[in-house]
């Protein structure tokens, strides 16, 4: 929704998908943490959820937030259930105090999201915060009680197979709490790891230094270097993985490319020489602390080798862009560019032994040509001391040692953050779970968090869309009659998931799940040991589907997770439970909330199969020229509107001057906004004609249409610090999330109509 990177996610994911695939799109949300207060400034907080406030409010005897009285249209048919209630508090609660007297059609922004603003401010440790951000931390704090209560003995699961009960002291289930809490408490153990310090990365760098010793001539020191870190997850001079092949979507092909960053958040950031300058003292001081017997001088030029390699590498505009990136080749061809890295070898020492690597796809040539000018530039020592900062950079987050903070530091202030600020440590460590043992985090966040009634009425939702989108393919008289008929049958064979996985791995079935995880080993008292043992398991992961066919019922992300994505080679759109929350997703409350948030999201996903990227993969999720070169013209003709209109949003720039939105970059996320909020107004408007929706008590000043548009746009309020809108300008495939509401809006004739603007023409409209 926000901004993912496998052409599906609505918000910008924290890692990018894997390099074969088209980027991903995705979305975010958060709920909000208040107390709502009275006229007269009496907090009434929970009472807002009870049937007790529901009677208060249709009796007129509580008053919305900046005072302004409720009144009742005894004409219209309200609801007052409890959920209905909390529903019209948020709202109410993000208005804008002035939300009467603002014109929608020019700030549609400020009136939605004014009060939101005015009652959040920003953590010590937070770059930036959105409602998605709120649904997330709502999850952690779910995820959290489930780590830190006993095993839930009256679990759905909690039980004995004949077999276990013959080999096994506990059951599958309970083996699997064991050990995902396990891992929470190692890394909760703040004593523990301040105790070791840096000792367990020490081990590690000199692991990094023998193998890339300065000392020797070893003609294959540079391969192994970079094989040994790829193995613990991390990236060094070139970028390897695995994923399904763009031409073919049933083979998993291996892909190779530059780094996805290399320092500094993106290769724009090393030509700021002030900003470079206090990086290089950075890494002269951390390297220097934990090697106090090495000259301080060589660790120099390892922010210079990072400057030329960043500079080799593609922009973020080529990265996204499948027509750039997918250059297959015979894997003789990709090794004779840069022989250095002797790619043939480093391929094979991460596939499975028995696997056999023909074909790769190289996703920036001429990023591995100048590889080769770069080495020779080098000197041995700065090589090795690039190798050491990569794991340094890598692996700090499981290190508490005073040679590490001036890093620490640097990235805080770098997103803006208080230098030595940093999220409560329970929040870390559920993060550290979700990603090492997401899948066993996820079936208990199931259990707690997700219904069967959530599951149909997203399955709802989504098909109505699918019905909609279908519709304004029809009646897009710029396509021609032959690729409209095959656009049809693509969202014919959209596949939805949603919720959570049942294959690959089937999550609620606990011995599925401890035979999954079999070789992990976790303990209870040895974090930085965990963390290279989850990371371990995923690189393997990712590489033992090499010789397999794709597999089309895995996941990309895990239940929890407050996102959304479309997967153009599995022509797939996912949503998993963490997305289908309040306030975005309410089985209980009127559908406008439903279908302008969630819905809008559903639509944004669908709509990424026909945006600049997904339009290049057909019904099959084949990347090939199914369009007709006039279909094309005319779309690059519309599209080109979308780009001029967001290059007119900007954000302050790091010299104080207006840094502006790439308009190319964001164009797919942009075409989706669009696509997808249209879709679902439709798809709400059809299901409202067949039953009506209630009302929302206090909120008489908006129409039910107005609503729709409303609940949308509260899922974008939030704030960001400058020196994060700077970085995610440059590396952000979506639009700032302000933009994304008055861009979008803009792009609206339904909005337009509903709020009755003056101009009723869209600025920009596509479908």
């Amino acid at each position: 929704m926000d901004n993912m990177s496998e052409k599906g996610p609505l918000i910008a994911p924290a890692t990018h998908a894997p390099a074969t695939h088209a980027p991903a799109t995705h979305a975010t949300t958060g709920t909000c943490q208040h107390v709502q207060r009275c006229a007269k400034g009496r907090p009434v907080g929970k009472l807002l959820f009870t049937a007790a406030a529901a009677a208060l409010v249709y009796f007129g005897c509580y008053n919305a937030p900046h005072g302004l009285p409720i009144v009742v249209n005894k004409k219209t048919e309200l609801c007052l259930t409890p959920a209905c209630v909390h529903a019209a508090s948020e709202i109410l609660y993000n208005l804008s105090p002035d939300y009467k007297e603002l014109d929608p059609c020019n700030d549609f922004e400020e009136l939605v999201c004014g009060g939101w603003r005015d009652r959040h401010d920003l953590r010590a440790d937070q770059g930036d915060a959105f409602t998605g951000t709120i649904m997330s931390e709502n999850s952690q704090l779910l995820l959290r009680h489930i780590l830190e209560a006993p095993y839930p003995k009256d679990s759905a699961h909690s039980y004995f197979s004949p077999m276990q009960l013959q080999t096994v002291a506990k059951p599958a289930d309970e083996e699997n709490f064991d050990k995902m809490k396990a891992a929470y408490d190692a890394c909760l153990n703040e004593d523990k790891i301040k105790s070791i310090g840096a000792e367990p990365l020490l081990q590690v760098l000199e692991e990094i230094k023998k193998t890339y010793s300065v000392a020797t001539s070893d003609s294959h020191a540079i391969k192994d270097t970079v094989l040994l870190l790829a193995k613990y997850g991390v990236t060094a001079l070139v970028s390897t993985g695995t994923g399904a092949d763009d031409t073919d979507p049933d083979t998993v092909v291996v892909s190779v490319g530059a780094p996805w960053s290399f320092g500094l958040p993106s290769k724009e950031r090393y030509e700021d020489d002030k900003l470079v300058e206090k990086y290089r003292g950075v890494v002269v001081e951390v390297l220097s602390a934990l090697f106090p017997d090495q000259d301080k001088a060589s660790f120099a030029g390892v922010v210079d080798l990072e400057k030329k390699l960043a500079a080799a590498s593609p922009s973020e505009e080529d990265r996204e862009d499948v027509t750039k990136y997918y250059n297959p080749m015979s894997i003789d061809e990709a090794a004779a560019i840069a022989p250095e890295i002797e790619l043939k070898a480093l391929l094979a020492g991460q596939a499975p032994t028995d696997s056999q690597i023909d074909r790769v796809i190289v996703m920036s040539p001429n990023y591995l040509k100048d590889l080769s000018t770069i080495f020779a530039a080098t000197h041995q020592e700065t090589l090795q001391n690039y190798f050491v900062w990569k794991a340094v950079q890598s692996f700090s987050s499981y290190v508490d040692a005073d040679a590490i903070k001036p890093y620490k530091r640097f990235v805080n202030v770098l997103s803006g953050k208080d230098p030595d600020s940093a999220p409560e440590r329970w929040r870390t460590c559920v993060g550290h779970v979700d990603s090492g043992l997401g899948w066993i985090l996820s079936r208990f966040f199931v259990e707690k968090a997700f219904s069967a009634d959530a599951k149909k009425f997203g399955d709802t939702i989504i098909t109505d869309i699918k019905t909609e989108f279908t519709k304004k393919l029809n009646a897009a008289t710029w396509m021609d009659k032959d690729t409209t008929k095959k656009a049809v049958e693509k969202v014919h064979n959209i596949v939805q998931k949603i919720g959570y996985p049942t294959k690959s791995p089937d999550i609620m079935d606990p011995p599925t799940l401890e035979d999954y995880y079999q070789s992990v080993n976790v303990s209870s008292d040895a974090f930085f040991r965990n963390a290279l043992a989850m990371r371990r398991f995923a690189v393997d992961d990712e590489w033992s589907a090499l010789g397999k066919p794709v597999d089309r019922d895995q996941w990309g992300m895990t239940v929890p997770t407050v996102n959304a994505y479309y997967n153009p080679p599995g022509n797939e759109i996912v949503f998993p439970a963490g997305i289908m929350q309040v306030p975005v997703f309410d089985v209980n409350v009127p559908a406008y909330m439903s279908y302008g948030a969630f819905g809008s999201v559903a639509g944004h996903e669908l709509s990424h199969a026909f945006d600049s990227t997904g339009r290049h993969y057909d019904q099959n999720g084949n990347y090939t020229d199914w369009w007709s070169k006039a279909t094309i013209d005319a779309f690059k003709e519309k599209t080109s509107c979308f780009v001029s209109q967001y290059e007119n949003f900007t954000v302050p720039g790091p010299d104080g001057k207006a840094l502006h939105v790439n308009g190319r970059l964001t164009l797919g996320e942009n075409i989706a906004d669009a696509g997808g909020l249209s879709a679902a107004f439709q798809a709400w408007k059809r299901r409202a004609h067949e039953k009506a929706n209630k009302d929302l008590p206090g909120l008489e000043h908006f129409s039910q249409e107005q609503l729709f548009f409303v609940s949308y746009s509260n899922w974008w309020c939030g704030k960001t610090r400058k020196d994060t809108a700077i970085n995610r300008i440059y590396t952000d495939p979506h639009a700032p999330k302000w933009a994304r509401i008055l861009g979008t809006m803009a792009n609206s004739r339904e909005f337009r109509e509903s709020f009755k603007c003056k101009a009723k023409e869209p600025t920009c409209q596509l479908w």
